[in-house]
């Protein structure tokens, strides 16, 4: 397929655009001084590449300058009029107002102007906008590009200002590579089936990763044992139709047993040990208290010396100071037990609250057993045993639940295992079939990456390489790059222009491999020239014109002050017929839209 013509219905502020079979040029003139130095000029030689897209029905953008000035443009309609291969032309009406409603029209002459022909003219009128992509895409017939559609390649044929970034990523595909890399793979030869499969595993592994890891949270810190879960439910299950058949039968006598047991072997047991552990510590706290109350020395020496004066008995001196000291030893010795004596009071005491306040615990569980058994109002049973059941019910409910989530989560973690198995088994499929294609002197890709260095050598006299090669996680790596006069590869790709270089070899390469297939035959380049020198772009230009002597129709943009610079004598650059865009800033008129800059 290639451009034929493209006009409006207001030929006066837009002129028609007849595209040549060949190289087509568009070219724009500084020729006020002011001018010269700006970067942009707003003339329109961009503006074409996105009326074309426009026509081609790229879906409606509100940054789109069309959209964006819905004032200045909302009642154009353009035509954009295509060679299909059997030789027949295609025109495609699509308006700005209703930019969602396109027409279609296949005719046997080409540079017609349906500009005024009535809609039950056309061949199919007002088509939704998605139908409308489904009908283009079956006319235009790339059947090279299925299953994609032919929007996907429109990118590398339509290249702007912002598409020099990398050569394979274009800007509308930033971020989103599960959409553009199979792709790529099956233009340049690579069995894209393997990549777009790869990528869906991929999605699935993540979200069933995802969901497993939603459902440990969901778990928190319960149980993750699928069989403790089961163990706790079967014995909970029993215990519930026990009590169910008990509630059942109305009768409570195995209750009645059950309660009697939990009282004398339970509870009277208990009891019968803290009261026997009680007195104990009672008869502790006696002997300690007395102990303490007991403290005194009853000898007075005073008092002994005068009973030793009455008597007529010698009590002095010596003899009086040792049994004074002999007391205040003993009292020094009486001060230190009191203290060891008051600490056992303290553990003594506070075991007996421990001890009184477990028997009143359970002297309160004893009478309400007892009122159970004594009780004669059968249905203050059956509501304590109904209660008993809610609680067992709540608690199955809850195990029911973290068994459901837990076998939610073994089914996913085989899902996952078996999906990684899928990805490891494709990844192996993916590096073989890559191998096969590179090793292979004969493949598409091979001869995609001799064309894509001939033309990089042609230009700057350097070697290219093109390469492709899965990654670690089995993805497509693709890489252009320059090499010097070793075969090592440098960082001249790097730089703006080359890198430009590199997107203008690789679309050309791409296109002269598939020229014997139903594909597009057009490319367009927005501003060739910028940036190299005089040599570099008559290499270029060289090249270019080769391309298109081969079938090819490249469409390039540039200012005059991109041209190379030739000698006086020397015939121009660009033959008139070449040149089928010619602006200027001088007025309105010199621009592609003969109206007010916007």
């Amino acid at each position: 397929m290639k451009l034929s013509r493209l006009y409006s219905n207001k030929a006066d502020l837009f002129e028609a655009v007849d595209f040549r079979a060949g190289m087509n040029v568009v070219m724009a003139e500084i020729r006020l001084a002011e001018n010269r130095r700006k970067d942009t000029h707003n003339l329109g030689k961009s503006t074409l590449g996105r009326l074309i897209d426009f026509a081609l029905l790229m879906n409606r953008d509100p940054k789109f300058f069309l959209f964006k000035h819905l004032d200045i443009f909302k009642e154009f309609i353009f035509y954009l009029e295509v060679e299909l291969e059997d030789t027949l032309f295609l025109t495609i009406r699509r308006g700005v107002d209703e930019a969602t409603r396109i027409s279609f029209k296949k005719h046997q002459t080409g540079h017609q102007d349906f500009s005024t022909l009535p809609s039950p003219e056309w061949d199919h009128s007002d088509v939704p906008f998605e139908r409308a992509i489904d009908l283009l895409d079956s006319l235009l017939d790339w059947r090279v590009l299925k299953p994609w559609s032919y929007r996907n390649g429109l990118g590398y044929l339509l290249r702007t200002q912002d598409d020099y970034q990398d050569v394979f990523q274009l800007r509308k595909f930033a971020g989103k590579h599960a959409y553009w890399k199979p792709f790529l793979a099956h233009i340049l030869g690579f069995d894209a089936e393997l990549i777009s499969e790869h990528y869906d595993k991929e999605k699935q592994l993540s979200e069933k990763q995802e969901k497993a890891e939603t459902i440990k949270k969901e778990l928190g810190g319960s149980i993750e044992d699928i069989s403790k879960i089961e163990g706790l439910l079967l014995l909970k299950q029993k215990e519930a139709e026990k009590k169910q058949e008990l509630l059942d039968a109305f009768d409570f006598r195995m209750q009645d047993k059950a309660h009697t047991k939990y009282l004398v072997d339970g509870i009277d047991d208990r009891i019968a040990s803290l009261n026997g552990e009680r007195y104990s510590l009672t008869q502790s706290k006696k002997k300690i208290m007395a102990s303490l109350e007991d403290d005194g020395i009853l000898f007075n020496p005073d008092e002994a010396q005068r009973l030793f004066a009455e008597a007529g008995v010698l009590f002095q001196g010596q003899i009086k100071k040792d049994f004074q000291q002999l007391i205040a030893f003993n009292r020094a010795i009486t001060d230190e037990r009191r203290i060891y004596l008051q600490e056992e009071r303290a553990e003594v005491e506070s075991e007996l609250k421990r001890v009184n306040a477990e028997l009143n615990t359970l002297g309160k569980k004893r009478s309400e057993t007892l009122a159970f058994l004594s009780g004669t109002d059968v249905f203050n049973k059956y509501k304590q045993v109904s209660d008993e059941m809610v609680t067992l019910r709540a608690d199955i409910t809850s195990l029911e639940r973290q068994r459901g989530f837990l076998h939610r989560l073994q089914e996913l973690r085989t899902t996952i295992r078996t999906l990684s198995e899928e990805l490891s088994h494709l990844q192996t499929r993916i590096e073989a079939n890559v191998e096969e294609q590179n090793s292979d002197q004969k493949s598409l890709f091979s001869t995609i990456r001799l064309f894509f260095s001939e033309i990089v050598e042609e230009v700057i006299d350097r070697k290219a390489l093109l390469s492709v090669s899965p990654n670690k996680d089995g993805h497509l790596d693709y890489t252009a790059e320059i090499l010097d006069e070793a075969g090592n590869a440098t960082s001249a790709n790097q730089g703006h222009t080359y890198r430009k270089l590199l997107c203008i070899a690789f679309d050309l390469a791409v296109l002269r491999a598939h020229i014997d297939d139903r594909f597009p035959r057009f490319v367009y380049h927005d501003g060739v020239f910028e940036s190299l020198d005089d040599r570099k772009k008559e290499n270029l230009l060289s090249v270019i014109r080769h391309y298109a002597d081969l079938g090819l129709q490249p469409m390039i943009t540039l200012i005059d002050s991109d041209l190379p610079i030739r000698p006086e004598n020397e015939l121009p650059v660009f033959d008139r017929e070449e040149i089928v865009v010619f602006l200027h800033d001088e007025n309105a008129q010199g621009r592609l839209f003969k109206i007010k800059s916007w």
